[in-house]
Order: structure tokens, then sequence, then C-alpha cells
């Protein structure tokens, strides 16, 4: 299991340099305001997570509800997905990641919805 370093005396500061390098793609807006770039920035801070790439924001039929968020399952390169969900909006992140196979794509992604777990 990979484990991420915390540095208290820097951690707000590499937290911020990380989140801006690894952020990239044509849409650069993620839903839920300050609550969703915390989520994303807790999982560029993991390790294996190479960039962050956010898709097009779209809508759903159910109105209301909190944000949410879930990494999904891997591809054959082992780049994940992280669904945000927002009341009607929803938003896929897709995650590139340092690994080459799904299985271990799979075990980045078990990781990563532990951290969001305890962030929610």
């Amino acid at each position: 299991m990979t484990t991420m370093k915390v540095n208290k005396n820097n951690l707000h500061e590499s937290s911020q340099s990380s989140y801006k390098n690894k952020l990239g793609g044509a849409h650069t807006t993620i839903i839920g305001g300050r609550a969703g770039k915390k989520l994303v920035k807790l999982v560029t801070q993991h390790p294996e997570v190479k960039k962050v790439i956010p898709t097009v924001i779209s809508v759903k039929g159910i109105a209301g509800g909190s944000l949410t968020g879930k990494v999904l399952r891997a591809d054959a390169r082992g780049n994940l997905r992280l669904l945000l969900s927002e009341g009607r909006s929803f938003q896929e992140i897709r995650l590139v990641t340092t690994v080459g196979t799904a299985e271990e794509g799979d075990r980045i992604m078990d990781e990563l919805n532990e951290i969001l777990k305890t962030a929610l």
C-alpha cells in the first residue's frame, strides 16, 4: 500500500503547487466550489496520480443533494475516473496515473476511495 507523506510546515504550499501542476485539460472548472476543489486536491496528493483532467459539467434529472465523490474503475492502462456530483450537476474528472495495468489501477482506486470517504 502506498502511503502519502505529510510535511506539516509546507503542506498548504506543496499541495497548491502540486494541484496546479497536475491540473490540465480544456475545462478547469470543478463543481462543488471550495469543497469540490478540496476533494480534487486530496486526490492530487497521491504519489501515483500524475495528471487531473476535468471534463464537461453535465446535468442529471434529480434535484438537490450534497457534494459526493467516487473514484470509478480503472481502464486497461490503470487510469481512473473521479465522479463528482452536487445537486443536479455532475462532472467526471480523468485521473492519469503512473501505473501501467488495470490491477494496479484498482489498487489506487481503493486507496483514493478510502481517502474520499474520510474527507466526506
